[in-house]
């Protein structure tokens, strides 16, 4: 019996690329507006690029924009391992150990030289020191934020967040791009009352 071959370099991404597969089936807490079912991780990262292009421009510092989308493309791509763990809920310290392996199991599937980009642009974006990983955190957090004041502030509700908690989350917002704050932070107090949620469904 001869020796099994190594997969070759093309084969090493088809692996990875059909891996990708499982990311759209991660649900996140939040609803796609007017629908009733959750959003998925793949199509959450395709949104979050479309918002960090378009808003490229409002970033306080200039940015590579193929950088940023490079960085959200793949920012989730742990999650096929870890799940979506609920951003204004989650164990923080908790999620990065465990994400930070899944990034170098499915990173590992490619070839050394894609993995190690890829992998770059991953940790690029957890530790948030770039011009460009600041505008795709801003993107990240932005994107909840209008499901909510879209959507009737569903997963504020499901999940009883309360206004300090939405705005410890979403500052980076107001870091990276001051002018987007300046219009989001209103949006997002019209639904609470004394910090807390108000009767209101829309």
């Amino acid at each position: 019996m001869e020796p099994r071959s190594e997969p070759s370099d093309v084969q090493r991404i088809f692996d990875f690329v059909v891996e990708l597969d499982k990311l759209k089936a991660v649900l996140r807490r939040a609803r796609p507006v007017g629908l009733e079912r959750y959003e998925n991780s793949a199509e959450h990262s395709w949104h979050v690029a479309v918002v960090a292009m378009l808003l490229a421009k409002h970033s306080v510092q200039p940015v590579d924009l193929q950088r940023v989308l490079e960085i959200l493309l793949v920012h989730d791509i742990p999650e096929i391992d870890c799940g979506d763990q609920f951003v204004y809920t989650r164990d923080t310290a908790q999620v990065a150990v465990a994400e930070a392996a899944a990034a170098e199991r499915i990173f590992g599937l490619l070839p050394p030289a894609e993995g190690e980009w890829l992998l770059s642009r991953w940790r690029e974006y957890e530790e948030r020191q770039t011009p460009e990983a600041k505008l795709a955190y801003a993107a990240d957090r932005l994107m909840p934020v209008l499901h909510n004041v879209r959507g009737g502030a569903r997963s504020w509700r499901e999940n009883d967040v309360p206004l300090t908690r939405v705005k410890e989350v979403t500052r980076a917002i107001g870091d990276a791009c001051p002018a987007v704050w300046a219009e989001v932070e209103p949006l997002i107090e019209s639904f609470f009352v004394d910090g807390v949620l108000a009767d209101r469904k829309s």
